[in-house]
């Protein structure tokens, strides 16, 4: 019987490595055209910030609106936020507003006057001019709704204390267990360098005044020997000023810690940028509340009796309240009424060296930022149970006040 060659079978079907081929080639390609989508209809995108002044015709100014820390102004700025938020929400611009915040209240004959900055999201080719005349539309109907408020638009708003340049909240990333410091996350933050050399840290609370620990002058007090500069980095600041007054408190115990702060004047003013203003002062009543969450922030070193680091470091602690501080497995009633505690019962997050005197701050519910403590002192850096300890700056808003005027 004769076996003739096999002739290859003529199937209608792929073979299978082939059509695994295509399917993936083609899930790759429907991949890729869906993320090119995304990327440019939700990232591609602009912010756009919208400056103005809210007129409020049935509100008198007082007192009580000159701080940020009042209840009153922090009630009066919610409410003009939440009208704002508001109209614009229920607007044909609803997808690109991301939020409204009042900057600063001011005195006016016939009320109250609010600059506001308004932030928005547009694809990349917007029209600037088109987008301003959509929202002062808006914000016209809104006028002609409510009959209380008159706005006029404002090339310029400077910005108002603790308020971080991006209108949003800090991330959850975070000095030792912190994380690296973006340019403008931290506008108040100060290096003061003795002999050109960054020493101690301090934070801005005026155009002109820097508050810092009183030990950073224990043997250096003579204000020639130090310069201020400003930015992220102590390798390339983005400004220096020299010190002209350097004012420690006068009943400053090292040997207790007691009364850690001075109050430093800059030989002239500091012209205020997105990235370098003040930080707000807290009323001498705030409270605060022990567990909340608090950032310190600083060039000082990883470890304990290490070198300093040259980018800003930020890290997220925890309030400790002083009656648990002073436990005796913690600091056994070292810990007075002008002194506050932060940090993680676990350790390793923590102030060390060469943060002295930079700031603890605290964000209020309208994202503004207020100074709570001062980097003062603590038992090495980072370990479990010996979390650091600040002074707590609403036991001394009238020293503050006395010595700066602020």
């Amino acid at each position: 019987m004769y076996r003739p060659a096999r002739v290859p079978s003529t199937s209608r079907f792929l073979n299978p490595f082939v059509v695994c081929f295509i399917v993936v080639a083609v899930v790759v390609i429907l991949a890729v055209t869906i993320g090119l989508l995304i990327h440019f209809l939700a990232f591609d995108q602009k912010s756009y910030f919208y400056h103005g002044d809210v007129h409020i015709l049935n509100v008198q100014y007082g007192d009580q609106l000159n701080s940020p820390a009042t209840q009153e102004y922090k009630n009066l700025s919610n409410r003009i936020e939440a009208l704002l938020t508001k109209t614009f929400k229920e607007s044909n611009l609803r997808n690109q507003f991301v939020r409204a915040r009042v900057v600063k209240l001011r005195q006016t004959d016939s009320g109250v006057i609010a600059d506001i900055v308004m932030k928005f999201k547009f694809s990349r080719n917007f029209n600037g001019a088109s987008m301003k005349s959509r929202i002062e539309s808006i914000l016209s109907q809104m006028l002609t709704n409510s009959g209380t408020l008159e706005i006029n638009p404002s090339t310029e708003i400077k910005p108002s204390c603790g308020a971080r340049p991006d209108l949003i909240t800090l991330s959850e990333e975070r000095i030792i267990g912190g994380t690296k410091a973006e340019e403008g996350d931290w506008p108040w933050q100060v290096s003061l360098r003795l002999n050109n050399v960054h020493h101690c840290g301090g934070v801005l609370i005026s155009n002109t005044w820097i508050l810092t620990a009183a030990h950073c002058f224990r043997s250096h007090s003579d204000p020639r020997q130090w310069t201020a500069t400003f930015g992220i980095s102590t390798r390339f600041p983005k400004q220096r000023i020299k010190i002209r007054t350097i004012r420690a408190h006068n009943n400053y115990v090292f040997a207790t810690h007691e009364n850690d702060i001075a109050a430093v004047q800059l030989d002239r003013s500091i012209e205020f940028t997105k990235n370098i203003h003040r930080v707000c002062l807290p009323d001498a009543t705030q409270n605060i509340v022990p567990g909340s969450t608090a950032y310190v922030t600083g060039w000082g070193s990883k470890r304990y009796m290490g070198n300093t680091v040259p980018d800003l470091e930020q890290a997220r602690v925890n309030i400790i309240s002083n009656e648990a501080c002073n436990a005796p497995y913690m600091y056994n009633g070292a810990i007075t009424p002008g002194m506050i505690c932060a940090g993680v019962p676990e350790g390793g997050v923590d102030a060390c060296q060469g943060d002295s005197g930079g700031p603890l701050v605290q964000e209020d519910s309208r994202r503004l930022w207020f100074l709570v403590g001062i980097v003062s002192w603590g038992y090495q850096c980072g370990l479990p149970d010996k979390p650091g300890v600040y002074t707590r700056v609403t036991s001394y808003r009238d020293w503050i006040a006395r010595q700066t005027g602020i």
